[in-house]
């Protein structure tokens, strides 16, 4: 077992599996735009979420998807 594969395990050791959806302060954090910016996206529709119970969860692979829509989307014009 190499040195970055033991890494790794250490890491996912500690951190747990990934969350599968996140919180919009989360998602806020992973675009690095504030809050209120991340609900405004949201409330668009350009940014996907959903409720779950009386929470506003993000998926995770939502804020990739919201790039690279942005970056498709800057290419072509």
């Amino acid at each position: 077992m190499s040195i970055a594969s033991v890494e790794t395990a250490r890491l996912v050791e500690v951190v747990g599996p990934a969350p599968v959806l996140l919180t919009v302060e989360e998602a806020a954090y992973c675009l690095r735009i504030g809050r209120t910016t991340c609900f405004a996206l949201i409330r668009t529709g350009e940014l996907e979420s959903l409720m779950v119970g009386g929470l506003r969860r993000v998926p995770a692979d939502a804020p990739a998807s919201y790039l690279a829509r942005r970056r498709a989307e800057q290419r072509a014009a």
